[in-house]
Parts: structure tokens; sequence; C-alpha cells
């Protein structure tokens, strides 16, 4: 899974985006709603001289919630700690983390929906209340401490919101979705890598490798990554439209953004199934995938493109997927 360039999630040759990452919100591109909405929040906290209520950021991955999260913190001039939901596994995992914690600071916990639930129940009052509760001992010694905490901001980041436990979505104050982003924006994304690091791109170049990124700055900066290096060794270092088309034909990201992996998704559906309706659980076995990573990584774009619907009796895959794939659809 981890082979696919278009993959939205992060992979270990993504490290480079983090010079790539704006630093104020003016700088950060596409999401207008929610960064003109993050402004007034922001603003109005250190009127108040308090910190930001904590802020929930949801939606499909790549999309920048991480950065977002990075230049929250940097606007409120506040210190940024991070974690991530697997990698606290014990209460004492999530009670040093947040000991450590300063007035003000921002604790960003990435994947917080595979955070376990037992684990939740420490962040309820340190959320609501700024307390930790600890228990110490155990059996018939065993007695509560509760610690006072500063104030500080956590901002939770999920592709799952629907895993999330009710008691802890109510307890944050902002919640936001972020959504995929237009050609337009991405466009600007990839003008902006190329200034960063200094390369250049004609416009038409950058709006062909907009229009292959599945909607996601993740897989834009990747993609240029990419069709760089054919630039440099096959084009004097000038990523212009002929050389940026051929790259990405090499890499098999077609004129929508789809690779083999899509499109054998889509034709399993279209050879095995009649084009649908067909559950989920029948299209994971079918080619060997997991179920979330097709609802996760697949599905999202393909539903947001009108390749795929998903409807009560299952996914049914449409006309624009037959007519791209050059398959006869059947009456």
């Amino acid at each position: 899974m981890d082979e696919r360039i278009i993959t939205n999630h992060e992979l270990e040759e993504d490290k480079f985006e983090n010079s790539l990452r704006p630093d104020s919100l003016d700088e950060y591109i596409g999401q207008s709603e929610v960064k003109e909405n993050f402004k007034i929040y922001i603003k109005a906290a250190k009127m108040r001289d308090e910190s930001l209520d904590h802020v929930l950021l949801y939606g499909p991955p790549g999309l920048g919630k991480t950065t977002l999260s990075y230049i929250i913190a940097n606007e409120l001039g506040s210190n940024i700690k991070t974690a991530s939901g697997p990698s606290i596994e014990k209460t004492g995992d999530l009670a040093a983390i947040l000991s450590t914690l300063e007035e003000g600071d921002v604790l960003f916990i990435d994947e917080i929906h595979r955070m376990p639930r037992y684990i939740e129940e420490i962040l309820y009052p340190a959320m609501e209340d700024f307390k930790l509760d600890i228990i110490v001992g155990s059996d018939s010694t065993s007695r509560n401490i509760r610690i006072d905490l500063p104030p500080f901001t956590l901002i939770g980041a999920t592709t799952r919101v629907g895993d999330l436990t009710s008691p802890l979505r109510d307890r944050f104050g902002i919640i936001s979705k972020l959504q995929f982003y237009n050609n337009e924006e991405l466009t600007e994304i990839v003008k902006r890598t190329s200034r960063v690091l200094n390369c250049k791109i004609d416009d038409q170049a950058a709006l062909e490798l907009a229009r292959r990124s599945r909607g996601t700055p993740r897989i834009a900066n990747r993609l240029f990554k990419r069709v760089r290096d054919f630039a440099l060794v096959m084009n004097d270092g000038l990523i212009d439209l002929e050389i940026t088309k051929l790259a990405l034909d090499k890499l098999k990201v077609d004129a929508y953004g789809l690779d083999d992996t899509d499109h054998n998704l889509l034709r399993a559906i279209i050879e095995k199934f009649n084009g649908g309706p067909v559950g989920i659980e029948a299209i994971a076995a079918s080619i060997g995938e997991e179920q979330t990573t097709i609802e996760d990584v697949y599905e999202p774009y393909l539903l947001q493109t009108g390749f795929l619907k998903r409807t009560p009796r299952g996914r049914i895959v449409t006309s624009k997927a037959y007519e791209h794939l050059g398959i006869k659809q059947e009456k």
C-alpha cells in the first residue's frame, strides 16, 4: 500500500514537507472559510487573554491538518507539543505529556480517534477543568491524586470523526472540516513549493500537476518532487508541460489523478459485480485490501470526482468511470 505514489497517507519521503510548511494563516493556501474563522477565534482569544478553545480538525489525509495546527500555535505565540493517538498506550503516557504543559501551550494529538477509550477518560477533566486525575498505588492502597494543569489548547486531528466517542467530541469548542482543494489552490501550492525548493515551473505545468493531485496538497508536493527529478535529468531542470506529462505518465498517474490501484478497484466492481451495487466487504475481499483502507484512501476521491456512488444497497460505478476506463456499459 505504501508504494502508491498518490496515496494521501504520509510516506517516509514526505518528511521534506516540513520545510514547505507555511508559518502563518496568510501564507496558508486554501480552506478559506476555515482560515478566516480561525483568524477571528485566535484574535478573540488574545483579546481576552485566554487560551484558545480546544480544536478538532477532521477530513481526508494530506489536506493540511498538521500544518494548520502548527500555524495555530504560531499565531497564538505558543509552544506546540505533539503526540499520536496510537502511541499513547497507557494512562501514564498521557499523564506525562499533560504534566509537562505550560500555560498557553498547544497539545496536538494526531489520529486522535485511535486513542484507547480508557485513556480518553483522563482527557475529560483535563479539557474541561484543566485538572489531571491520577490513581496511585493498587487495590486497597490506591488513592486518587488531582493535579492542576495550566490552561492549554488541545488540537485533535482525525480522518474518521465518526469513530470519536460523543463525550470526547462534545468537549471540543471548535470543530472544523477540511475539504479537498480545487485546481487553482493546488496550482498556487505547487508554485509556492517550486519557489521554496528553487526549481522553476511554468504555469501550464503547475496546473497539470494540480489536476492530477487528487485535490490533496501532500500528493501535489510529492508529485512535484518526482517531476523535478525528470526535469533535472531530461530538461535542464526546467519543469514545463511536456516534461510534466511525460513524468506523470511514467508514474502511471492519469489525467484525473487515478493510478493502477484505482483502476483495479473500479474494474473489479464492473467485471465481478456488474458495476454494482456491491457491499464494501465484497469489494475488499475481491481486491485484497482492508475495508478501512478502501474507505479512507480510495473512496473519498472516487466519490468526489463522480466515478463511484455510495447507495443504501452498496457501491455503484458510474457512467463516467466506464467512459474513463474505455469499457462499454451494458444497459
